[in-house]
């Protein structure tokens, strides 16, 4: 909340809608052992389930 005349405030969060089937990342230049680490990592920050797929997947 902020008073009259002060601006718009700070930014609370951010939120963005993604569709079924949409990529949401894309990794080049690493192993592919390196690549599914990292994305079930961020699997886990994410509160939907997300897969991995590799290119010649779709």
């Amino acid at each position: 909340e902020v008073r009259m005349g002060k601006g718009k405030g700070s930014i609370e969060y951010w939120a963005a809608r993604v569709k079924p089937g949409r990529i949401m990342f894309e990794i080049d230049g690493v192993s592919e052992v390196i690549a599914r680490e990292a994305l079930r990592l961020a699997a886990m920050k994410l509160p939907i389930k997300t897969r991995f797929v590799e290119k010649e997947d779709w």
